[in-house]
């Protein structure tokens, strides 16, 4: 699996202790080794140090997967695969009680429609 490499100014997921979200960061300032040192919150500006999450790797791991085509009219669960046409591959997050998913791609997590099965 090759490595992600990243540029100052590029954007970064990371939980900010300010908002108390899972936010897009700015990149400030890499290592050495061309890792991600510092980065700022996009929305408090918040500067703060970072450390690659699960869900980084999730993103990484993303492109191996493939999944079947995305289709508003199934009903999807937490952990599924799917192959969005504009956005690629992708993995639910999180199922919501109304008809919305939110699903992690390579670039951000984006949320989405579903066919939610009423009980």
């Amino acid at each position: 699996m090759e490595k992600h490499t990243y540029n100052v100014g590029d954007n970064v997921e990371k939980l900010c202790p300010e908002c108390n979200e899972q936010l897009a960061h700015i990149v400030k300032s890499l290592t050495k080794t061309g890792t991600v040192s510092r980065v700022k919150c996009s929305r408090c500006g918040l500067l703060g140090a970072f450390k690659a999450s699960a869900k980084l790797t999730k993103v990484q791991n993303l492109a191996n997967k493939t999944g079947e085509p995305y289709s508003q009219a199934r009903t999807y669960r937490t952990g599924q695969i799917m192959a969005h046409p504009t956005f690629g591959t992708g993995e639910v997050m999180t199922v919501f009680d109304t008809k919305t998913i939110d699903v992690l791609f390579m670039d951000r997590v984006r949320r989405l429609v579903h066919s939610r099965i009423q009980l």
